[in-house]
């Protein structure tokens, strides 16, 4: 056989017990923004437009730098604009670098989700005590500016080692975002305990979109629609999640944020049979209507 995870078995979606979402509704929505704040003249800053510049790489940092500086403050007001309450994927380094963005997110009710120390350091860069202690430092910054501990991680880069699961379970965390394995919650076994997945997207990721695949904005926005409309059909079927993954760097951009928030604004207008949320009330509804297995 094949070398295996051991996290999950396979599951087809077609062949799933049926529940709804909290008041009924079928789909389940929410926006990710992606938080980063990347260390200066130590490392490339990654998913530069003009790899390999020697260091200091003032021209990729000042690129990511601009989504604190600025499209940070734009994307939240789009959300509050729209009414949808942000899911802030958070570097904890950004508390310290940059705290009036948790803030301006903090004002909107925003649930904050742990997104490792600085995306220049990736779990499979550190040995596992290494990141045991990331793991934990991040968790310990975010409840201490929060108020309450973060329940949820995803990995600097998506990247998780293998071990990740199992730290995480471990501090006490209740969801992980890093796997994007399927369209409904799925529960892992880790050392710690039940670890549950809920969906984060690939494909409706404005990184990839923009950075990787070239696409216009335009383009991210019929995206946006499309499957919006393509799952809310569907959830008359079966309970599915939709999530959307932005960062301020990218979104952030004027001409992209303003094709964005027309995405947004369709959603809301459609929003029948619709739970506009975060991934922790996703999580917490999840448990009770489809348990851990034993």
């Amino acid at each position: 056989m094949l070398p295996t995870h051991g996290r999950f078995g396979h599951s087809a979606i077609t062949q799933r017990p049926d529940f709804d979402w909290p008041g009924g509704a079928r789909l389940a929505v929410y926006v990710a923004v992606n938080c980063e704040h990347f260390a200066y003249d130590d490392g490339e800053t990654d998913l530069g437009w003009t790899p390999g510049l020697d260091q200091p790489d003032s021209y990729n940092f000042g690129w990511r730098d601009y989504g604190l500086r600025v499209g940070a403050f734009r994307v939240a007001e789009t959300l509050e604009r729209v009414g949808i309450v942000p899911t802030v994927l958070v570097n904890s380094e950004v508390y310290e670098h940059a705290p009036s963005v948790p803030a301006a997110f903090r004002a909107l009710g925003a649930e904050f989700v742990a997104h490792g120390r600085t995306n220049s350091v990736q779990p499979n860069a550190q040995t596992e005590d290494e990141e045991r202690a990331t793991v934990e430092l991040v968790r310990r910054t975010v409840a201490d500016a929060e108020g309450a501990a973060p329940r949820g991680w995803m990995s600097p880069g998506a990247n998780p080692s293998r071990a990740t699961e199992d730290l995480l379970a471990e501090a006490g965390y209740a969801y992980t975002l890093d796997w994007p394995i399927d369209d409904q919650p799925v529960w892992m076994t880790t050392r710690g305990g039940p670890l549950l997945s809920v969906p984060y997207p690939h494909e409706l990721n404005d990184l990839p979109v923009f950075v990787h695949h070239h696409q216009t904005a335009e383009t991210f926005a019929s995206m946006i629609i499309d499957s919006f409309e393509e799952l809310r059909e569907d959830s008359r079927r079966q309970p599915l999640v939709l999530s959307i993954s932005l960062h301020t760097f990218l979104a952030g951009q004027p001409y992209r944020l303003r094709r964005v928030r027309e995405a947004l604004e369709h959603l809301r207008a459609h929003a029948d049979g619709v739970w506009f949320t975060t991934p922790g009330a996703i999580a917490d509804h999840y448990a009770t209507v489809v348990p851990p297995p034993r």
